[in-house]
This record gives structure tokens, C-alpha cells and sequence, in this order.
């Protein structure tokens, strides 16, 4: 029953992981709520004054009243025992029991969902690349869904590029849904649930936002994803914490290389430099890393090579075809020092002309 779900979130003293411990003991929050103070204090092992509470239902007259706010404005409450809640983020330990969602609920049916964060201090190459990597994207996994959070800069991008290029996106809030945050994304916010994504949030309406919830908010974001990708960082951030979460989770955790130098690409090329995002520079890179079968595919067109500086170019040209190929020989093919290789290879790789494999190997995409 739904009002035990919500009364369940609503407890005081029972956060996610207590919430997922007694769902664990008792199957439902409707066996919790059943249940005597005995088998609470044993069975659950809880303090004995926290089982008496649950017992005496304190909670069940404002989950109540929350259901009724809820069926007034149009929001879905979720439990973690439904069909319809997110089936990756029911894998986290520290899962949300409730959420509240607004939109077109299929959308949260798939698991071929992209977890997708960055910088609110975008730059134009973190815009090209949201667009770049999420239209490539549509093509060949048209039943993506692009998860996000709705903030400025990088969150933002990922949405109205999911909208542009014809793929469903769900923002996940910090606060409660019926408050859009950043106000300047409430029309972003609609369009999202007119195209058949949706807005989502473990917030009830009586809940203010505040740092913490940014963070909570960043796990859900982080445990809905098969894969989390980082687009700009600086060193640290939230999107830092988001790929801390995803790689917490056993996620895939990729990356998006920039300059160095660059403030907004400290934090993503420190990921990668750890080893703990792989680097990915097409939606090829991203279906390969996650696993995911591609439909759809254009017939592979020639690389577009106008872009590449001369000296790329070159490198480009004496690639042999149709076999991977390590740093050292093309070293003796081109005469080049590994330090005058290093940028070309770089270069190469980011226009998706060439892809690295594991053994430090690179051929032609």
C-alpha cells in the first residue's frame, strides 16, 4: 500500500539504507507496518523506541495527506517494490524507497539508461560536445535515456540535446518536484515531459532544498545510469561526486579528454588519468564500454579530415589498414619521437578517426 511506502520515507531516524534494511527484513513496507515491536526490535534488530513508533503508524496521517497533494498535481509516487521503479538504482544499497515522479512513467522502463554530468561553467567545447556525443547517440541506440539533473551549464546541454536529436531524458531534482530548480529551466522542465521523458525527485512537498540534497540528489542521478559520463569538470565539484558515486556503484564511469590546462578539464582528465573513467570521445566508445547493442547504423562514411592540423593528417595517412597498431611502430613508420606522437594520436582520437584498445594499441575507426 502506498501510504505505508511514503510513511516508511517519512520516519524519523530512517534514512534509504535503514529503509532498504527493514524492506529486506519484512519483503514491504505494509509487513513493516504490520509488524508487532517484538519482531521489529528482533527480527530487524531496531532500537526500541524506533520500533514503537513504527508500530504506532506516527507517520501514516502525513503520508496521507502527501498522497493526496500528490494525486492533486499530477505526481507519481514510486515504491522500490514497483514495476515501474528504475531498475538499475534499485541495485544501489542506498536507494531512494519513494520517488515522486511527473512525466510519461515508460520512460523509466529501460535499462539502456545514460547517466550524463558536468560543470554549470560550461564551455563551448563541453556545448559541441554534448551535442556532438548525444546525436551520434540517437542513431545508433535510438532507446536511450539521457538522465540528468537540470542544473545550468552541462546538465542542461545533455537535456535540450536530448530533445533536439529525438531521445527521452528524465531530470532528477534536489528538491521537491513541484518546484522546478533553477527556476530558468521550468520551460525546459515541460518540454521534457511533453516529449515522453519526465522529472523525478525522492523530495516529499514538505521538503526544502539544501546542500545535502544536491549530493542525494547526485546518487540517484549516478544509480539510475548504466554508465556515467563526465563531460567538463573542474578538479572538484558535484560532478566529481557524481563519478565518485557511479565508480561506488560499479558503474562504467567514462570521460570526456580536454586541454590541458584547461580549468573545466582538470577534474574529467584527472578521471581518466586514475583510471577511473574511461576516456570516450564518440557514442561508438560509449555503446562498446557499456555493452550495448547498436540498431540503426548509417553505412560508415570517410572520416572527415578537414579539421586535423597538417601534421595529423600525415600521421593519419600512414596508418595501415584494417589492424591495430602500437605507439612504438608507428614511432619507426613515421620517424616521429614519442613526445611529437603523443598530441597527433590525441588529436586523431578525439575526432573519432582512430580509437586506442587495451595493450596501448590504436587503429582506424
Amino acid at each position: 500500500m502506498i501510504v505505508d511506502d511514503i510513511a516508511l520515507t517519512l520516519q524519523p531516524r530512517i534514512g534509504p539504507r535503514t529503509a532498504a534494511h527493514l524492506l529486506a527484513c519484512f519483503k514491504s513496507a505494509e509487513n513493516i507496518y504490520s509488524a508487532s515491536v517484538e519482531e521489529l526490535t528482533i527480527k530487524a534488530e531496531l532500537n526500541p523506541e524506533l520500533a514503537r513508533q513504527i508500530a504506532a503508524k506516527t507517520c501514516h496521517r502525513q503520508a496521507e495527506a502527501e498522497l493526496s497533494y500528490c494525486t492533486k498535481h499530477g505526481i507519481v509516487p514510486i515504491a522500490s517494490d514497483s514495476g515501474q521503479y528504475p531498475a538499475l538504482l534499485k541495485e544501489c544499497n542506498d536507494f531512494p524507497h519513494v520517488l515522486y515522479y511527473k512525466g510519461d512513467i515508460s520512460a523509466l522502463g529501460t535499462r539502456r539508461m545514460l547517466s550524463m554530468a558536468g560543470t554549470r561553467k560550461m564551455t563551448s567545447y563541453g556545448q559541441k560536445t554534448c551535442d556532438r556525443i548525444i546525436s551520434d547517440l540517437s542513431t545508433v541506440c535510438p532507446d536511450a535515456v539521457i538522465v540528468s539533473g537540470l542544473a545550468y551549464g552541462v546538465d542542461g546541454a545533455c537535456h535540450r540535446a536530448a530533445l533536439a536529436y529525438g531521445l527521452t531524458t528524465v531530470a532528477v531534482l534536489p528538491n521537491p518536484v513541484t518546484t522546478i530548480y533553477p527556476s530558468q529551466h521550468t520551460r525546459l522542465a515541460e518540454e521534457i515531459m511533453v516529449r515522453g521523458g519526465g522529472i523525478l525527485s525522492e523530495y516529499h512537498s514538505g521538503m526544502k532544498m539544501k546542500g545535502v540534497t544536491f549530493i542525494a540528489r547526485n546518487r540517484i542521478i549516478a544509480g539510475m545510469g548504466a554508465g556515467t559520463i563526465i563531460v567538463e569538470s573542474p578538479a572538484k565539484g558535484g560532478s566529481m561526486i557524481t563519478a565518485r558515486l557511479a565508480h561506488g556503484y560499479d558503474r562504467s564511469v567514462m570521460a570526456i579528454p580536454g586541454r590541458i590546462g584547461d580549468t573545466y578539464s582538470e577534474g574529467t582528465n584527472k578521471l581518466i588519468a586514475s583510471e577511473i573513467a574511461r576516456m570516450v570521445c564518440s557514442a561508438e566508445d560509449i555503446t562498446r564500454e557499456l555493452g550495448w547493442e547498436t540498431s540503426g547504423m548509417a553505412a560508415p562514411a570517410e572520416p572527415d579530415t578537414s579539421s586535423l592540423s597538417k601534421d595529423a593528417a600525415a600521421l593519419l595517412s600512414r596508418f595501415p589498414d584494417g589492424e591495430a597498431v602500437t605507439i612504438d611502430i608507428l614511432a619507426d613508420i613515421t620517424n616521429l619521437s614519442m613526445a611529437e606522437l603523443t598530441p597527433l594520436l590525441f588529436e586523431l582520437e578525439f575526432e573519432g578517426i582512430i580509437r586506442a584498445q587495451p595493450g596501448k594499441l590504436y587503429e582506424k575507426a
